[in-house]
């Protein structure tokens, strides 16, 4: 008599898409609270379609659910912190893996202090064009430059390797340094310099990592960055379980014809894939 019972199946991670209005720690312009709604509008129009370069789709291979922006007050970050922290804590509690949307890069250090809470410190890939390293910016150790001095300093990263750095001066240099972060400089990249980063993972992308000539919407335009095309090849390398994402600085007053929300609703998808795929568990 056989034993075989059938298929096994796949249980596949729900991925929460939540938005993080607010930009109350930016430096020079305040303008990302808004980007949530403009990464939103995006991802749902009809312009384009849900599909994947993957080969899967939003809503047919993947469970996205959107939940929406959070309630946050954009004035009071201990407060916002705490809705935050609530928000991710909900997510993983159903089993899902969260996909925020920023806002400035100020919310990453709640963010990923939630998630390590859970799974203890794991590694980290970043895409940016400044290393966000400041121990404060302008006196403030909350400031958007500054989230990865926080992660590191809790000790919530046990790898964390930036990709797209072309500001780095002495005082980032030295935290570098200080903390062992993995910086891999534009100057002469390739995605083939990327290491496959061991799990757990979280990727966080700010969209300035990405040159201004494809993403104009941010505060802190850099010449000379990552394509969208070398984003994607530095994705698909990885292959380790995703705890969660976030894509953030998107200033809608600087877009140029909502391409660089475009982008980013690209990158949602992606992103989505790429949980799929890496984050499948047999029961």
């Amino acid at each position: 008599m056989s034993d075989f019972k059938g298929p096994i199946a796949v249980v596949q991670p729900a991925i929460h898409l939540i938005g993080l209005p607010t930009d109350q720690n930016s430096s020079f312009e305040r303008g990302a609270a808004l980007g949530p709604a403009a990464i939103r509008e995006a991802l749902w129009s009809d312009r384009g379609n849900l599909s994947t370069e993957a080969g899967l789709e939003i809503g047919v291979d993947i469970d996205l659910v959107d939940k929406g922006d959070l309630p946050l007050s954009d004035i009071d970050c201990a407060a916002d912190d705490i809705h935050i922290t609530a928000a991710i804590q909900l997510a993983m509690g159903s089993g899902a893996v969260p996909i925020s949307l920023g806002g400035d890069h100020a919310v990453t250090y709640p963010l990923v202090a939630a998630i390590a809470a859970k799974h203890g410190p794991f590694s980290i890939l970043h895409f940016d064009a400044h290393p966000d390293l400041y121990a404060d910016f302008e006196g403030n150790p909350r400031s958007h430059a500054s989230p990865f001095a926080r992660i590191m300093e809790a000790g919530h990263a046990k790898r964390l390797v930036q990709i797209g750095i072309r500001t780095l001066n002495r005082h980032c240099r030295e935290q570098a340094e200080h903390y062992g972060v993995e910086i891999l400089p534009m100057a002469n990249f390739t995605p083939t310099h990327i290491p496959v980063l061991e799990g757990p993972l979280y990727i966080s992308i700010d969209l300035d990592g990405i040159d201004p000539s494809e993403a104009p919407g941010v505060a802190h335009p850099e010449p000379g960055g990552l394509t969208v095309r070398e984003v994607l090849a530095c994705l698909a390398k990885q292959d380790a379980r995703i705890v969660g994402a976030d894509i953030v600085e998107l200033n809608p007053a600087r877009d140029v014809n909502g391409v660089s929300a475009i982008l980013a609703a690209k990158l949602v998808r992606e992103l989505a894939a790429l949980i799929h795929m890496n984050n499948q568990e047999k029961p």
